[in-house]
């Protein structure tokens, strides 16, 4: 057997008072909505453009967590194990069981970002480029979790620092979770808050937003081959994944945003 690190057993539940179990896996959402919404309070005091009042922020705040967790659900079902819940629908309703999508939370949050900006009649890419800046936040937390739940483990390797995932078999594997924790999570953060603290970048609508999606999708791409594929799925054509796939798109999506920026500077 290849030299392997120990994977630390950390105990997926972080609370339980009798019959009730708060796991890690919620508070990293909560953690993540929570710093994320205190971050754009802040940078609402201090910057006089700012596109939202904080009342706006407060109120977006729930609408964020409803857009997180349906889209998020409903993204799983659809995108991950469609034939599964066509035969057992009433199982798309047990969120503790797991299955969440970034993609379909990504949806769901950009759905509800449109409707909640007409509504307040605020400017759309302005809100964005602010909301956008601070999601990194929810995906460090998140990719924590799912390590902490020793889930979405990678592939089998022999580098140093792999791991022997319980449940994964024998093989030591990447620890592709931290990977997504550190370029999704802390190396996006960094950028995109840098971006947005510059007033000139502000001032171009758009392009908080371009780079996150790109960034996103340049990180999930990468990671996606130290990843092992969602079982039910595989690999699809030419050894590429799902993951890698829903993150064209955003490639797309950002490339375009720049381009508008960029051709309305």
């Amino acid at each position: 057997m290849l030299l392997a690190l120990s994977y630390p057993m950390i105990d997926p539940i972080a609370i339980q008072i009798g019959p009730i179990a708060i796991r890690w896996y919620a508070l990293a959402y909560i953690a993540g909505l929570l710093t994320g919404w205190r971050i754009v309070l802040w940078h609402i005091r201090r910057n006089a453009d700012a596109p939202m009042r904080r009342n706006d922020a407060d109120d977006f705040l729930v609408w964020a967590i409803v857009a997180v967790i349906v889209g998020g659900r409903l993204g799983y079902v659809l995108f991950y194990n469609p034939s599964f819940y066509l035969e057992r629908p009433l199982e798309a309703l047990f969120l503790w069981r797991g299955g969440m999508s970034f993609h379909g939370g990504l949806i769901g949050v950009v759905v509800a970002l449109i409707v909640f900006s007409r509504q307040r009649g605020l400017e759309l890419l302005r809100v964005a480029d602010l909301i956008t800046s601070v999601v990194p936040i929810g995906l460090f937390f998140g990719r924590l979790a799912n390590f902490i739940n020793a889930e979405l483990w990678g592939r089998a390797t022999d580098v140093p620092w792999a791991m022997v995932f319980p449940g994964a078999g024998p093989a030591p594997r990447h620890p592709s979770q931290i990977y997504e924790a550190f370029l999704e999570g802390a190396v996006l953060l960094v950028v995109l808050q840098w971006l947005y603290n510059n007033p000139k970048v502000r001032a171009r609508p758009g392009v908080v937003s371009g780079v996150f999606l790109l960034g996103y999708a340049a990180s999930r791409i990468f990671v996606e081959l130290f990843r092992e594929p969602d079982g039910q799925i595989g690999f699809l054509a030419a050894g590429t994944t799902l993951g890698q796939w829903l993150s064209v798109p955003l490639v797309l999506l950002g490339a375009a945003l720049l381009v508008r920026a960029r051709s309305a500077a």
